[in-house]
């Protein structure tokens, strides 16, 4: 009888132990799996309640969206901005949040003074390792990452038209990848503590443009170009979409001895006209976004998962798609969680499957 009794009470002290150490955000389940759990933010929601409760309850890493890009940053020539970077910082810090830092060079949002101003390759050169330096010594200790250099390459895997290559360049346009080099050492010089990564659009699976980058960071480590990762940005573009693929594309390219942030995730859904999505679809976001978690946490080398936002309420699908898609994050606009949050929460609370 005695022993009965002590059976019958253990059994529910053990279920409320085990309810206990089961992680109850993605916060708590990335860092029981070593990984960081991220998304990207815009200063002016901080202000928000929900905005900036559910980014300190789930994140252990943010990202500027937009608040270091140079037309942020850099209002003139001759001057900087880094308030709304610093108030990104300020909240991370006072939450105990790793701050990655997006993009020192991109083709895209440049100032209007860059954009038309008829500027000399020297000239260029110039502005640009100023402009590296200027920024990483800012946030040198406060920025653990950066992207160096955003969509360098176009989808024949080429270098992209761009004010930095060709356009006219900083005068290395007859080179190839060289400007993309430069731009990485002296990110190095300007910070030699940070990580350093290039983040591509669409080359996250097995094909002609995840082949052009991965020839040019395996070339980059061959010659000891200072890079330490790439970023696959994985805005997904269709629910069926190929997580094995991007499983392998992660194998080969932390062999070189290079880390993987994906940096850019959301899965898009047809939405009616007051932005919601069908059931079904929302099923099949979730099972979406689990594969994508799993494909990541194969690999100990891929470091950190990265969402572009986290509430439907903010997200940029609807705008650029003028409304026939949206519903594409892991809150909805009330910010409850949704289908996808939960089978994120499941694919990181189950842990690593390999220590490749």
């Amino acid at each position: 009888m005695h022993f009965r009794s002590c059976f019958r009470i253990a059994g529910p002290l053990l279920a409320v132990a085990a309810l206990a150490s089961t992680p109850q955000t993605l916060r708590e389940a990335a860092n029981a799996s070593g990984i960081l759990i991220g998304t990207a933010v815009r200063p002016y929601l901080l202000s928000e309640p929900a905005y900036s409760a559910t980014l300190a309850h789930e994140f252990n890493m943010i990202e500027p969206e937009d608040a270091l890009k140079w037309w942020t940053v850099r209002p003139t020539a001759e001057s900087f901005d880094f308030k709304q970077g610093d108030e990104i910082v300020r909240f991370a810090e006072a939450h105990g949040i790793k701050v990655r830092g997006h993009c020192l060079v991109w083709d895209h949002n440049n100032p209007k003074w860059l954009a038309e101003g008829h500027f000399s390759p020297a000239q260029l050169s110039k502005l640009l390792q100023e402009h590296i330096a200027t920024v990483m010594k800012h946030y040198a200790g406060h920025v653990f990452a950066w992207d160096v250099v955003n969509e360098g390459l176009d989808e024949k895997g080429t270098p992209r038209d761009s004010p930095w290559y060709n356009r006219p360049g900083i005068g290395l346009s007859d080179q190839g990848t060289a400007y993309i080099e430069q731009a990485f050492r002296w990110a190095h010089e300007a910070d030699p503590k940070a990580l350093l990564f290039y983040n591509e659009a669409e080359g996250d699976t097995l094909n002609r443009k995840s082949d052009a980058i991965y020839a040019m960071v395996r070339d980059f480590k061959n010659r000891g170009v200072p890079i330490d990762g790439v970023g696959m940005q994985l805005h997904l573009p269709r629910l069926d979409y190929d997580t094995g693929a991007v499983a392998a594309n992660i194998e080969r390219l932390t062999k070189l001895g290079l880390q993987v942030h994906i940096t850019e995730l959301d899965v898009a859904l047809p939405v009616d006209s007051q932005g919601g999505a069908r059931a079904e679809d929302l099923q099949r976001q979730a099972d979406a976004y689990q594969r994508v978690v799993r494909a990541c946490l194969q690999n100990s080398d891929c470091t950190a998962i990265q969402t572009w936002g986290f509430t439907d309420k903010y997200s940029w699908i609807g705008s650029h798609s003028h409304g026939a898609q949206g519903a594409a994050l892991l809150f909805d606009r009330a910010y409850k969680p949704k289908p996808a949050y939960d089978a994120m929460l499941k694919a990181l609370a189950a842990g690593r499957t390999s220590t490749h």
